[in-house]
């Protein structure tokens, strides 16, 4: 099951995948009140980091285990949630769609 895990998470993402639409949505909605979700603009909250930049700070694909338990680190006003698997891997994709291509 780990391998598969990184197998999944260790493949490219791309922009038609279902689990990236889902993931924007899931990102749009929990966290689009303080953070920039998408390729552009700045996040409302000053603390929040857009998230096309996370992959900057830590790998994305690090989150699963801290979006499971429920993420409690981050900026002050950041609300706790915790995602089903299906919805972690969505997420995920999504961030990965958002790193820049090599």
């Amino acid at each position: 099951m780990f391998i598969a895990c990184l197998l999944v998470f260790a493949a490219p993402v791309h922009a038609d995948d279902p689990r990236v639409t889902v993931g924007r949505e899931i990102a749009r909605t929990n966290c689009g009140r303080c953070h920039a979700v998408g390729r552009t603009g700045l996040s409302r909250l000053k603390e929040a980091p857009p998230f096309r930049s996370l992959h900057e700070r830590y790998p994305v694909d690090m989150l699963e285990e801290a979006l499971a338990e429920g993420i409690v680190v981050g900026h002050p006003d950041m609300p706790k949630f915790v995602l089903e698997p299906d919805r972690i891997e969505a997420l995920i994709a999504y961030l990965k769609s958002l790193e820049p291509r090599n």
